[in-house]
Protein backbone atom coordinates (compact mmCIF):
# COMPACT_ATOMS: atom_id res chain seq x y z
CA UNK A 1 0.00 0.00 0.00
CA UNK A 2 1.11 3.60 -1.34
CA UNK A 3 1.81 5.64 1.45
CA UNK A 4 0.67 9.25 0.58
CA UNK A 5 2.83 12.52 2.31
CA UNK A 6 0.95 15.70 3.29
CA UNK A 7 2.89 18.35 1.32
CA UNK A 8 2.67 21.04 3.63
CA UNK A 9 4.39 23.51 1.11
CA UNK A 10 2.00 23.07 -1.33
CA UNK A 11 -1.33 23.82 1.66
CA UNK A 12 0.61 26.96 2.60
CA UNK A 13 0.87 27.94 -1.15
CA UNK A 14 -3.01 27.25 -1.77
CA UNK A 15 -3.72 29.65 1.82
CA UNK A 16 -1.40 31.94 0.51
CA UNK A 17 -2.85 32.25 -3.26
CA UNK A 18 -6.31 32.51 -1.46
CA UNK A 19 -5.71 35.00 0.95
CA UNK A 20 -8.18 37.22 0.47
CA UNK A 21 -10.97 35.17 1.07
CA UNK A 22 -9.34 35.14 4.22
CA UNK A 23 -9.10 38.90 4.23
CA UNK A 24 -13.12 38.77 3.99
CA UNK A 25 -14.01 35.65 6.24
CA UNK A 26 -12.06 36.49 8.87
CA UNK A 27 -12.90 39.79 9.72
CA UNK A 28 -16.68 38.77 9.36
CA UNK A 29 -16.13 35.97 11.53
CA UNK A 30 -14.00 38.42 14.40
CA UNK A 31 -17.00 41.29 14.30
CA UNK A 32 -20.17 38.53 14.07
CA UNK A 33 -18.27 36.76 17.30
CA UNK A 34 -18.08 40.21 19.39
CA UNK A 35 -21.07 41.21 18.97
CA UNK A 36 -23.15 37.83 19.27
CA UNK A 37 -20.63 37.62 22.97
CA UNK A 38 -21.39 40.99 23.66
CA UNK A 39 -25.13 40.46 23.90
CA UNK A 40 -24.71 37.55 26.26
CA UNK A 41 -25.37 39.00 30.08
CA UNK A 42 -21.65 38.48 32.51
CA UNK A 43 -22.13 36.38 35.46
CA UNK A 44 -20.07 36.52 39.08
CA UNK A 45 -19.47 33.34 40.80
CA UNK A 46 -19.01 32.88 44.26
CA UNK A 47 -17.68 29.81 46.28
CA UNK A 48 -18.26 28.75 49.77
CA UNK A 49 -16.28 26.36 51.59
CA UNK A 50 -17.18 24.45 54.68
CA UNK A 51 -15.29 21.37 56.76
CA UNK A 52 -19.00 19.34 58.42
CA UNK A 53 -18.25 17.65 61.43
CA UNK A 54 -18.22 13.88 60.66
CA UNK A 55 -19.96 11.12 63.33
CA UNK A 56 -17.00 9.57 65.57
CA UNK A 57 -16.90 8.31 68.57
CA UNK A 58 -14.71 10.72 70.46
CA UNK A 59 -16.89 13.23 70.79
CA UNK A 60 -19.11 11.12 71.98
CA UNK A 61 -17.26 9.74 74.78
CA UNK A 62 -15.79 13.02 75.96
CA UNK A 63 -19.40 13.90 76.45
CA UNK A 64 -20.39 11.34 78.10
CA UNK A 65 -17.81 11.40 80.12
CA UNK A 66 -18.53 15.00 81.33
CA UNK A 67 -22.38 13.71 81.84
CA UNK A 68 -21.33 10.79 83.74
CA UNK A 69 -19.96 12.95 86.17
CA UNK A 70 -22.85 14.53 87.17
CA UNK A 71 -24.65 11.01 87.66
CA UNK A 72 -26.06 11.22 83.56
CA UNK A 73 -26.24 8.62 81.44
CA UNK A 74 -26.24 8.88 77.74
CA UNK A 75 -26.27 5.28 76.67
CA UNK A 76 -23.54 3.61 73.81
CA UNK A 77 -25.75 4.14 71.38
CA UNK A 78 -25.13 8.17 70.89
CA UNK A 79 -21.68 6.83 68.99
CA UNK A 80 -22.66 3.91 67.27
CA UNK A 81 -25.64 6.18 65.61
CA UNK A 82 -24.63 7.43 62.02
CA UNK A 83 -26.11 9.82 59.45
CA UNK A 84 -29.06 8.93 56.74
CA UNK A 85 -27.70 11.95 55.10
CA UNK A 86 -24.10 11.64 54.67
CA UNK A 87 -22.23 14.67 53.22
CA UNK A 88 -22.17 12.90 49.58
CA UNK A 89 -26.06 13.26 49.31
CA UNK A 90 -25.80 17.37 50.53
CA UNK A 91 -26.31 18.03 46.69
CA UNK A 92 -28.93 16.04 46.12
CA UNK A 93 -30.41 17.88 49.56
CA UNK A 94 -29.61 21.52 47.83
CA UNK A 95 -31.18 19.89 44.39
CA UNK A 96 -34.65 18.95 46.55
CA UNK A 97 -38.01 21.05 46.33
CA UNK A 98 -37.97 22.20 49.80
CA UNK A 99 -34.42 23.37 49.83
CA UNK A 100 -34.84 25.54 46.40
CA UNK A 101 -38.50 26.64 47.45
CA UNK A 102 -36.77 28.24 51.07
CA UNK A 103 -34.56 30.03 48.92
CA UNK A 104 -37.55 32.45 47.24
CA UNK A 105 -38.04 34.41 50.37
CA UNK A 106 -34.52 35.39 51.00
CA UNK A 107 -33.88 39.18 50.24
CA UNK A 108 -31.53 40.03 48.00
CA UNK A 109 -29.85 43.89 46.73
CA UNK A 110 -27.51 44.39 43.43
CA UNK A 111 -24.37 45.96 43.64
CA UNK A 112 -25.68 49.23 42.09
CA UNK A 113 -28.61 49.69 44.28
CA UNK A 114 -30.97 49.75 41.72
CA UNK A 115 -32.87 46.44 42.75
CA UNK A 116 -34.07 45.50 46.06
CA UNK A 117 -36.17 42.38 46.33
CA UNK A 118 -37.02 38.26 47.16
CA UNK A 119 -34.68 36.65 45.41
CA UNK A 120 -37.81 34.74 43.10
CA UNK A 121 -38.73 37.81 42.02
CA UNK A 122 -35.12 39.08 41.36
CA UNK A 123 -35.57 35.50 39.28
CA UNK A 124 -38.46 35.98 37.65
CA UNK A 125 -38.51 39.57 37.12
CA UNK A 126 -34.45 41.05 36.87
CA UNK A 127 -32.70 38.71 34.79
CA UNK A 128 -30.86 39.71 31.62
CA UNK A 129 -30.77 37.39 28.59
CA UNK A 130 -29.65 37.58 24.72
CA UNK A 131 -31.90 38.72 22.38
CA UNK A 132 -32.31 35.59 20.41
CA UNK A 133 -33.30 33.71 23.82
CA UNK A 134 -35.61 37.13 24.60
CA UNK A 135 -37.31 36.36 20.67
CA UNK A 136 -37.36 32.59 21.51
CA UNK A 137 -39.14 32.79 24.82
CA UNK A 138 -42.05 35.54 23.51
CA UNK A 139 -42.38 32.55 20.41
CA UNK A 140 -43.08 29.76 22.97
CA UNK A 141 -45.40 32.10 25.19
CA UNK A 142 -47.14 32.64 22.28
CA UNK A 143 -48.42 28.98 21.99
CA UNK A 144 -47.87 28.17 25.95
CA UNK A 145 -51.06 27.47 27.92
CA UNK A 146 -51.70 29.60 31.20
CA UNK A 147 -53.00 28.13 34.18
CA UNK A 148 -54.34 31.32 35.94
CA UNK A 149 -51.22 31.22 38.27
CA UNK A 150 -48.64 33.52 39.06
CA UNK A 151 -47.25 32.64 42.35
CA UNK A 152 -44.86 34.34 44.88
CA UNK A 153 -42.25 33.66 47.22
CA UNK A 154 -44.18 33.17 49.63
CA UNK A 155 -46.31 30.98 51.19
CA UNK A 156 -45.58 28.69 47.99
CA UNK A 157 -47.81 25.58 48.21
CA UNK A 158 -45.13 22.70 47.06
CA UNK A 159 -47.89 20.23 46.39
CA UNK A 160 -48.97 22.65 43.77
CA UNK A 161 -46.82 24.85 42.12
CA UNK A 162 -47.66 26.78 39.67
CA UNK A 163 -45.39 27.19 36.16
CA UNK A 164 -43.28 30.28 37.52
CA UNK A 165 -42.52 28.90 40.47
CA UNK A 166 -41.30 25.46 38.91
CA UNK A 167 -39.76 27.77 36.50
CA UNK A 168 -37.62 30.04 38.75
CA UNK A 169 -36.81 27.04 40.15
CA UNK A 170 -35.33 25.21 37.17
CA UNK A 171 -32.93 28.54 37.34
CA UNK A 172 -31.74 28.04 40.22
CA UNK A 173 -30.74 24.67 39.91
CA UNK A 174 -28.47 26.21 36.82
CA UNK A 175 -27.21 28.84 39.55
CA UNK A 176 -26.59 26.49 42.83
CA UNK A 177 -23.90 23.91 43.04
CA UNK A 178 -22.95 21.88 45.39
CA UNK A 179 -19.40 19.50 45.26
CA UNK A 180 -18.09 17.24 47.68
CA UNK A 181 -14.43 16.50 47.75
CA UNK A 182 -14.43 12.16 48.32
CA UNK A 183 -11.45 12.40 50.42
CA UNK A 184 -11.73 15.11 52.79
CA UNK A 185 -15.53 15.96 53.01
CA UNK A 186 -15.01 19.53 52.12
CA UNK A 187 -18.03 20.97 50.69
CA UNK A 188 -18.19 23.69 47.88
CA UNK A 189 -21.01 25.79 47.60
CA UNK A 190 -21.17 27.91 44.37
CA UNK A 191 -23.63 30.27 43.55
CA UNK A 192 -23.26 32.00 40.13
CA UNK A 193 -25.28 35.21 39.35
CA UNK A 194 -25.64 38.41 36.95
CA UNK A 195 -24.47 40.41 40.02
CA UNK A 196 -22.18 40.09 42.30
CA UNK A 197 -23.11 40.90 45.19
CA UNK A 198 -26.45 38.85 44.81
CA UNK A 199 -24.43 35.74 44.33
CA UNK A 200 -22.18 36.56 47.53
CA UNK A 201 -25.19 36.86 49.17
CA UNK A 202 -27.23 34.14 47.97
CA UNK A 203 -23.70 31.85 48.52
CA UNK A 204 -24.00 32.74 52.39
CA UNK A 205 -27.33 32.63 52.64
CA UNK A 206 -27.30 28.81 50.93
CA UNK A 207 -24.12 27.89 53.38
CA UNK A 208 -26.82 28.95 55.58
CA UNK A 209 -29.52 27.68 54.80
CA UNK A 210 -27.50 24.25 54.12
CA UNK A 211 -26.22 23.92 57.53
CA UNK A 212 -29.89 24.74 59.17
CA UNK A 213 -30.80 21.60 57.31
CA UNK A 214 -28.60 18.93 58.68
CA UNK A 215 -28.55 20.50 61.99
CA UNK A 216 -32.68 20.42 62.30
CA UNK A 217 -31.99 16.79 60.58
CA UNK A 218 -29.57 15.27 63.15
CA UNK A 219 -31.43 17.02 65.98
CA UNK A 220 -35.14 16.34 65.08
CA UNK A 221 -35.58 13.14 67.15
CA UNK A 222 -33.72 14.61 69.84
CA UNK A 223 -35.13 17.92 69.61
CA UNK A 224 -38.52 15.68 70.29
CA UNK A 225 -37.06 13.92 73.09
CA UNK A 226 -35.87 16.76 74.54
CA UNK A 227 -39.34 18.64 74.49
CA UNK A 228 -41.25 15.13 75.99
CA UNK A 229 -38.70 15.37 78.98
CA UNK A 230 -39.70 18.98 79.26
CA UNK A 231 -43.32 18.08 79.59
CA UNK A 232 -42.90 15.04 81.87
CA UNK A 233 -40.79 17.05 83.96
CA UNK A 234 -42.85 19.76 84.41
CA UNK A 235 -46.24 17.29 85.22
CA UNK A 236 -43.65 15.69 88.09
CA UNK A 237 -42.63 19.14 89.62
CA UNK A 238 -46.29 20.22 89.69
CA UNK A 239 -47.48 17.16 91.20
CA UNK A 240 -44.54 17.26 93.92
CA UNK A 241 -45.44 20.40 94.79
CA UNK A 242 -49.06 19.63 95.08
CA UNK A 243 -48.05 16.84 97.40
CA UNK A 244 -45.52 18.80 99.26
CA UNK A 245 -48.34 21.67 100.19
CA UNK A 246 -50.78 19.17 101.12
CA UNK A 247 -48.25 17.73 103.36
CA UNK A 248 -47.21 21.25 105.12
CA UNK A 249 -50.82 22.38 105.10
CA UNK A 250 -51.86 19.13 107.20
CA UNK A 251 -48.88 19.38 109.25
CA UNK A 252 -49.54 22.86 109.78
CA UNK A 253 -53.16 22.32 110.58
CA UNK A 254 -52.79 19.71 112.87
CA UNK A 255 -49.70 20.86 114.79
CA UNK A 256 -49.10 19.26 118.76
CA UNK A 257 -52.18 16.45 117.90
CA UNK A 258 -50.65 13.36 118.79
CA UNK A 259 -53.34 11.05 117.87
CA UNK A 260 -52.41 8.17 116.07
CA UNK A 261 -54.99 8.57 112.65
CA UNK A 262 -53.09 11.73 112.55
CA UNK A 263 -49.70 10.54 112.37
CA UNK A 264 -50.67 8.03 110.00
CA UNK A 265 -52.49 10.21 107.86
CA UNK A 266 -48.95 12.73 108.37
CA UNK A 267 -47.22 9.54 107.78
CA UNK A 268 -48.92 8.93 104.12
CA UNK A 269 -48.91 12.64 102.98
CA UNK A 270 -45.08 12.29 103.46
CA UNK A 271 -44.91 9.38 101.94
CA UNK A 272 -46.53 10.48 98.93
CA UNK A 273 -44.41 13.65 98.67
CA UNK A 274 -41.15 11.50 98.79
CA UNK A 275 -42.18 9.23 96.27
CA UNK A 276 -43.22 12.59 93.93
CA UNK A 277 -39.47 14.05 95.13
CA UNK A 278 -38.61 10.73 93.96
CA UNK A 279 -39.91 10.66 90.65
CA UNK A 280 -39.07 14.20 89.55
CA UNK A 281 -35.40 13.90 90.44
CA UNK A 282 -35.57 10.73 88.33
CA UNK A 283 -37.43 12.64 85.37
CA UNK A 284 -35.17 15.63 86.26
CA UNK A 285 -31.80 13.48 85.66
CA UNK A 286 -33.51 12.71 82.41
CA UNK A 287 -33.82 15.74 81.30
CA UNK A 288 -30.73 16.63 81.72
CA UNK A 289 -29.79 13.96 79.91
CA UNK A 290 -32.22 14.69 76.79
CA UNK A 291 -30.13 17.92 76.87
CA UNK A 292 -26.77 16.70 76.35
CA UNK A 293 -27.67 14.38 73.62
CA UNK A 294 -29.11 17.52 71.94
CA UNK A 295 -26.04 19.00 72.40
CA UNK A 296 -24.04 15.66 70.93
CA UNK A 297 -26.12 16.01 68.44
CA UNK A 298 -25.37 19.66 67.25
CA UNK A 299 -23.37 19.57 64.15
CA UNK A 300 -20.19 22.11 64.16
CA UNK A 301 -19.81 23.21 60.73
CA UNK A 302 -15.97 24.58 59.92
CA UNK A 303 -15.94 27.60 57.24
CA UNK A 304 -12.70 27.29 55.60
CA UNK A 305 -13.68 29.84 52.98
CA UNK A 306 -16.63 32.52 53.32
CA UNK A 307 -18.32 34.21 51.06
CA UNK A 308 -17.14 36.92 49.40
CA UNK A 309 -18.02 39.46 46.55
CA UNK A 310 -16.42 38.52 42.90
CA UNK A 311 -14.29 41.67 41.84
CA UNK A 312 -14.12 40.02 38.18
CA UNK A 313 -16.55 37.91 36.19
CA UNK A 314 -16.66 34.32 35.68
CA UNK A 315 -18.24 34.29 32.30
CA UNK A 316 -18.59 34.13 29.37
CA UNK A 317 -14.91 33.92 28.22
CA UNK A 318 -15.52 36.69 25.77
CA UNK A 319 -12.07 36.91 24.62
CA UNK A 320 -11.45 32.91 23.94
CA UNK A 321 -14.92 32.90 22.55
CA UNK A 322 -14.11 35.64 19.70
CA UNK A 323 -10.42 33.65 19.17
CA UNK A 324 -12.06 30.11 18.70
CA UNK A 325 -14.88 31.29 16.27
CA UNK A 326 -12.01 33.08 14.25
CA UNK A 327 -10.00 29.75 14.32
CA UNK A 328 -12.82 27.81 13.25
CA UNK A 329 -13.56 30.25 10.83
CA UNK A 330 -9.89 29.76 9.41
CA UNK A 331 -10.22 26.24 9.47
CA UNK A 332 -13.42 26.06 7.50
CA UNK A 333 -12.47 28.11 4.88
CA UNK A 334 -8.85 26.67 4.52
CA UNK A 335 -10.76 23.17 4.20
CA UNK A 336 -13.13 24.31 1.45
CA UNK A 337 -9.94 26.01 -0.67
CA UNK A 338 -8.35 22.85 -0.35
CA UNK A 339 -11.13 21.16 -1.74
CA UNK A 340 -11.44 23.04 -4.24
CA UNK A 341 -7.90 22.42 -5.18
CA UNK A 342 -8.27 19.14 -4.67
CA UNK A 343 -11.01 18.56 -7.47
CA UNK A 344 -9.02 20.77 -9.48
CA UNK A 345 -5.66 18.60 -9.15
CA UNK A 346 -8.16 15.32 -9.88
CA UNK A 347 -9.21 16.94 -12.91
CA UNK A 348 -5.81 17.79 -14.39
CA UNK A 349 -6.09 21.59 -14.05
CA UNK A 350 -3.81 22.35 -11.41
Amino acid sequence: MEIKQIDFGHIFKVILRERKRFFVALPIAFVLSSLLIICVPRTYTTTVTLAPELSSTSGTGSLSQMASSFGIDLGGGLAANSDAISPDLYPDVMKSIDFKVGLFPIHVKTIDGEISTDYYTYLLRHQKAPWWSRAIGWVVSLFASNDGKTGNGNGVDIFHLTKEQTSVMGTINGKISCSIDQRTYVIYVSVEDQDPLVSATMADSVRSKLQAFITDYRTSKAKNDLAFAEKVCADAKKRYEEARKRYAAFSDSNLGLTLEAYKTEKDDLENEMQLRYSTYSAVFSQLQAAKAKLQERTPAFTTIQSATVPLKPSGPKRVLFVLFVTFLTFMAVAMYVLYEDYNKYSAGGK
